[in-house]
């Protein structure tokens, strides 16, 4: 385990990593747990972090308020170098891919929301003529009888 005095491979206790990054020690536990972080246990079986985790844990907290998926998330990180910090190279080279995921789903939601503000408009959520509940009356053309009891692939 490398000296904690002033040596650029100090390594940082979970407080110390929790602190400097603004997130919980549980929200450390679980990101290590699901394989997004990684720590070291020393002899007194205390859990440190190379100094690295400090931007590891910014670049999950920045791609997960984008909306990014912990399993996307993670997949980012197993591409890259286990031995070093995401660089701005890394960084650019991820967020190009995330962009356009983002942008489908900003395209989503505006359909979305035109939709509602239509729906409104009629006051009955009628199930024929639902765009949100019934898009396309895609319950009409399965037949007569209660098909959102039933599950349907998808949802």
């Amino acid at each position: 385990m490398p000296s904690l005095g002033g040596n650029p491979t100090r390594v940082l206790s979970v407080g110390e990593l929790a602190s400097r990054s603004g997130v919980s020690v549980s929200a450390l536990h679980f990101y290590e747990r699901e394989g997004l972080l990684q720590s070291e246990r020393n002899d007194g079986n205390q859990r440190r972090y190379r100094r690295d985790a400090l931007r590891r844990v910014s670049f999950i907290k920045v791609s997960q308020r984008v909306g990014v998926s912990l399993a996307d998330i993670r997949s980012a990180l197993d591409s890259l170098p286990g031995d070093r910090a995401p660089s701005p190279r890394d960084w650019a080279r991820i967020s190009e891919h995330w962009r356009a995921q983002l942008d489908a789903r900003i395209a989503e939601l505006q359909h979305l929301r035109d939709d509602l503000e239509g729906c409104m408009g009629c006051g009955c959520l009628s199930l024929d003529s639902c765009v949100l509940r019934n898009p396309g009356d895609e319950l009409g053309a399965s037949g007569s009888g209660p098909r959102r009891w039933q599950p349907t692939p998808g949802e």
